[in-house]
């Protein structure tokens, strides 16, 4: 039955992108695939009829569901019946609100996968945010050059009217601007992006919990400040910076689109910074964990002025070969961020290691077998003036962790990841 619904979906979502054809901005990488999708809504939103899936629409099923339409809830035989229903309708009869411009996650777990997308909808804008040196989901290749490799086919196949916009401050991603026809635009940190962040800063208030980022964007010495709220991290300025990319590759004036970004919410479970219990300040960042993703979150600590630093940290899966080593070296980097490291789950236990062979005091260091034990734990030892990071893969649901010590369960929903009925009903891999 999903093979024949796969098939259905993919047959309707490719008559669809002919039926009415709209201009597609493809998205992939391993870090910020969401963050820049929604970047780039942002940044066109208010100029153009856009389609960009707030969920993680990236798969062979997620991927033609928004082509078909923007649903708010999924699942279930009689919402895959409506979906392929209301798909038949909108070639039949014509669709006046579909949308000019679509917003498209590429997602790539196995070799061949983003043939498979491509071949439904080919993009004539591509993003890449970055890979890594250790990518999730390398297991299903050879090594990570595999990984990149198989992301390179979405600014492959860009005519040459196309553009291929690239990460300046990853080296796999910008040796990829050889792979492709279409004009390329990199971003980034480095002084040899087109469009470069500059004046980049962190502010946490641990006395009232509001976060802040600041940061400029400079393009063709035209600069401008964007000041984004309840946010912390890099990532969400690199997202910024490619949302602007394709904003004006669509003649959005730069000015505007820093505006847009000012109002800007970040998806849930990527760094969003919320009130917790006990005057303590809680950064969720469970959406997802890659050796990259957990470096890049780790280094919001080194300039935050609060009382305590405390990463809370689980598995990274679907890494193989280079488990033990990527654990074991996110510790060592964990014990120069935090001044408290609590771990969940069996390679969780490489990270405690790591910190402890980096010198972290042991009685900073503890590893939980069980998620609510760690919940319990923070529960008990959290302080006014804490700051706690938590981040690990899907399958750990370090959110639950995030609902034990938020002060606001009630609005779980609202504020964090997979909250879902489906998401819920599965227990996580420490539970």
């Amino acid at each position: 039955m999903l093979k024949l619904l796969m098939k259905v979906l993919r047959a309707l979502a490719k008559l669809t992108v002919w039926r009415y054809q709209p201009s597609i901005i493809g998205v992939t990488g391993n870090v910020g695939k969401t963050s820049a999708k929604m970047a780039i809504a942002a940044a066109l939103s208010a100029d153009r009829n856009i389609r960009a899936s707030s969920k993680n629409f990236n798969n062979e099923l997620g991927l033609p569901l928004n082509i078909l339409g923007d649903w708010e809830k999924t699942g279930g035989i009689f919402f895959w019946a409506r979906a392929v229903l209301f798909g038949i309708g909108q070639l039949i009869f014509k669709n006046p609100r579909y949308p000019e411009l679509l917003i498209l996650e590429y997602g790539v777990d196995r070799p061949d996968d983003m043939k498979y997308l491509l071949d439904i909808a080919r993009p004539q804008v591509g993003v890449i945010t970055a890979v890594g040196n250790v990518p999730v989901h390398v297991e299903f290749f050879a090594g990570p050059e595999g990984i990149a490799k198989e992301k390179a086919k979405l600014i492959a196949q860009l005519p040459t009217t196309g553009f291929a916009i690239l990460n300046a401050d990853d080296p796999k991603v910008l040796a990829m601007r050889d792979d492709t026809r279409g004009h390329v635009i990199t971003y980034g940190f480095s002084e040899k992006a087109d469009i470069k962040i500059i004046s980049f800063s962190n502010r946490l208030d641990a006395e009232t919990g509001e976060a802040s980022i600041a940061f400029k964007i400079n393009y063709n010495g035209n600069v401008v400040p964007i000041r984004m709220n309840n946010a912390l991290g890099k990532t969400a300025a690199y997202a910024s910076a490619a949302g602007a990319a394709v904003g004006m590759i669509f003649g959005v004036n730069l000015v505007k689109i820093a505006e847009n970004f000012s109002k800007m919410e970040l998806p849930a479970g990527r760094l969003r910074v919320m009130p917790g219990i006990k005057g303590s300040v809680v950064i969720d960042d469970t959406y997802n964990a890659s050796p990259l993703a957990m470096r890049e979150a780790l280094e919001i600590f080194k300039n935050l002025k609060v009382k305590r630093k405390i990463a809370v940290l689980g598995d990274m899966l679907e890494i193989g070969k280079y488990t033990m080593e990527a654990h074991e070296e996110i510790g060592a980097f964990a014990a120069k961020q935090a001044d408290l490291l609590l771990t969940v789950g069996l390679r969780g236990k490489f990270i405690a290691e790591g910190a402890l062979k980096n010198k972290m005091p042991k009685n900073s260091v503890f590893t939980f077998d069980d998620i609510h034990e760690a919940g319990h734990f923070l529960q008990e030892h959290l302080k006014a003036g804490d700051a706690v990071l938590l981040k690990a893969s899907q399958g750990v649901r370090m959110e639950k962790v995030v609902k034990e010590i938020m002060t606001e369960p009630l609005r779980s929903k609202e504020l964090l990841v997979r909250q879902n009925k489906e998401w819920l009903a599965k227990p996580g891999l420490y539970e």
